[in-house]
């Protein structure tokens, strides 16, 4: 998912959620995120119409979360939807 996309669903914006990651990078190895490089942004410009850098567009290149990344995230983010959100611990074992 994109940090966007994640940035709406927590309830922060974008520039705060990419914060709180940079404070907790190593909670966040390859695996977990990725940034696109500038012809996958291009291409991703193309297809959800955004606007142009210099009329209120990203300035920087997006990260991109994986499964587990998403799941990380939700314990480096302190909104309120955040909480809510947090994926529950299972104790013992479910067929």
């Amino acid at each position: 998912m994109l940090d966007s996309d994640l940035a709406a669903l927590y309830g922060v914006s974008t520039a705060r959620l990419n914060q709180q990651v940079r404070r907790n990078i190593e909670r966040f190895p390859p695996d977990f995120m990725f940034t696109l490089n500038m012809e996958e942004h291009a291409r991703l410009m193309l297809q959800i119409a955004t606007s142009n850098t210099g009329r209120g567009g990203r300035r920087k290149l997006p990260l991109v979360f994986t499964e587990q990344g998403v799941a990380m995230l939700s314990s480096a983010l302190n909104s309120r939807q955040s909480i809510q959100r947090k994926p529950k611990r299972r104790i013992g074992f479910q067929p």
